[in-house]
């Protein structure tokens, strides 16, 4: 008889441990969402710093604007050969392209928000403007000193990736970084990331994304950062997007 009660305790609690981890899994990718969308807005510069495979450089600037979790516009404003060129990304998976040589916005598919963004190394789907628990289904792996380690696997089949690996700092939840594997379960990209309080927010001061395949980076570096400034939803409309 105390065998058996041993056996139902045991039993009773592994289904715990199981049950706590896949809820934590949801709690921590939450978690990291409070922490990068918190503010009620954004303003901030980016100065952006393409590396190639041979070392060499070269420098774009843009600025970006951002409302709750999904509304963004990010517009290049150097080189000339850049300026004007941006996306803006609203709720619903809905996207589009402002290319100022055709001076006509384009809305971009689903299909086609793997591909680069304007030669980076961040494609459109990167740069969307959604909440990581919309995309992504948690599992946790298990932990590090600072880290959390999760597995996400993207909710839509139209994603390019099989997965992604996350990790989350243990204290501040931030993601500190990612890396992405595609159908065939092979890495083909990893991002890295700097994160500095600002006020009483989080913010993601450098982001560094490499194409393995390619031995291409692009570090995007934010600047001149501005919360919480009342912005209006007009500022996030085709009509804005290109002006």
């Amino acid at each position: 008889m105390r065998n058996l009660k041993l056996s139902v305790l045991l039993v009773l609690f592994l289904f715990a441990g199981f049950n706590t981890n896949a809820q934590d899994a949801d709690t921590i990718l939450k978690k990291v969402d409070e922490v990068m969308y918190s503010p009620k807005d954004m303003t901030g510069e980016t100065k952006i710093v393409l590396t190639n495979k041979s070392g060499k450089q070269s420098t774009r600037e843009a600025n970006i604007i951002q409302k709750g979790t999904d509304k963004r516009i990010f517009r290049f404003t150097s080189p000339s050969s850049q300026a004007g060129i941006a996306v803006l990304s609203l709720p619903d998976d809905v996207m589009y392209l402002y290319m100022p040589a055709f001076r006509k916005e384009r809305r971009i598919s689903s299909s086609v928000k793997s591909q680069k963004f304007a030669g980076t190394d961040f494609s459109y789907d990167d740069m969307e403007a959604k909440p990581n628990a919309e995309k992504y289904s948690p599992k946790l792996l298990g932990t590090e000193e600072n880290a959390f380690i999760l597995e996400l696997k993207p909710k839509s089949k139209k994603s390019s990736y099989s997965k992604v690996i996350m990790k989350v700092h243990k204290i501040n939840y931030y993601p500190i970084s990612v890396e992405f594997y595609d159908k065939g379960n092979k890495k083909i990209k990893e991002g890295k990331s700097v994160y500095k309080k600002i006020g009483k927010y989080w913010n993601a001061q450098e982001m560094t994304m490499t194409n393995l395949k390619k031995n291409h980076s692009t570090k995007m570096i934010m600047s001149n950062v501005k919360y919480d400034q009342n912005l209006s939803d007009d500022e996030f409309t085709v009509r804005k997007l290109k002006q």
